[in-house]
């Protein structure tokens, strides 16, 4: 018995939204703000800078971490953009990295920076979307949230303001 290609997708599908609404975790402060229970360790942390040169995180311990993925066709992201940006002023111990999801071009990026009055953040790539199937992610925006140790505490699946009490309530037990 031959199973259709289409039919394995719908298994997959239905697969994944079983095990990501039976994840252990903590959901007190938003529906899309998921804190782990404990802690999950991140293997490698490698994409691109501004300049396609390579940034490897894999070993940087000592301050908390967002990796912001976004897309400048995704208008939650467009959304959320600024209010990351006044985080990354507000509290610059904690180091943001927004990581553009589609083929480099710096062009593109700077000119959606400028349409939404992004000055101060700067953009990195993940051309071969290495990070993206390493943290099994479904949709954009998505924040992954790295703790001292260099360890996934949490992470934001679709838009937040970056700016709100209970998020920063939240970034401060971990700073």
């Amino acid at each position: 018995m031959k199973i259709s290609k289409s039919f394995k997708i719908y298994i997959h599908i239905i697969l994944s939204l079983i095990l990501v609404n039976n994840l252990p975790a903590n959901e007190g402060l938003s529906k899309n703000v998921i804190i782990h229970d404990k802690p999950v360790n991140i293997k490698e942390l490698k994409f691109k800078d501004y300049n396609l040169q390579d940034v490897d995180l894999t070993s940087k311990k000592g301050n908390i971490m967002i990796l912001n993925f976004w897309a400048t066709w995704c208008a939650p992201c467009k959304r959320e953009m600024p209010s990351l940006e006044k985080l990354a002023v507000s509290f610059p111990e904690i180091k943001i990295y927004a990581i553009n999801m589609e083929p480099p071009n710096k062009l593109r990026v700077r000119d959606f920076f400028r349409e939404i009055g992004v000055v101060s953040l700067n953009s990195y790539f993940d051309p071969k979307l290495e990070l993206v199937k390493s943290f099994k992610m479904r949709g954009l925006p998505t924040s992954i949230l790295i703790d001292k140790n260099g360890d996934e505490f949490g992470r934001v699946v679709g838009e937040i303001d970056f700016q709100s009490k209970e998020f920063i309530d939240l970034l401060k037990k971990y700073i």
